[in-house]
């Protein structure tokens, strides 16, 4: 896949959420990247990423990680994205 092909794969996987409680923060990280292109400096991340199996699995272990570590009293949500972008 193409950097251009993963960046589309993933959008649309963030767009495409069931009702559970997990999926609700992908709208979260949609925002937070703002702007699906290859210019993003905040994609860089998915030039690590080979297949569309990879990019799902980046978006679920972030929502799992969002799930068991977000507590809105002490943590910022964009934090938590920025962290998992970041550094994985």
């Amino acid at each position: 896949m193409s950097p251009k092909e993963k960046i589309k794969y993933l959008e649309n996987y963030l767009n495409n959420s069931s009702n559970n409680y997990s999926d609700s923060f992908k709208t979260d990280i949609l925002i937070y990247i703002d702007e699906f292109n290859i210019n993003n400096s905040l994609l860089k991340f998915v030039d690590k990423l080979n297949s569309k199996k990879d990019i799902e699995n980046w978006v679920d272990k972030l929502t799992a990680r969002i799930v068991l570590k977000f507590d809105k009293e002490s943590l910022q949500l964009s934090d938590l994205i920025y962290d998992y972008i970041e550094f994985g």
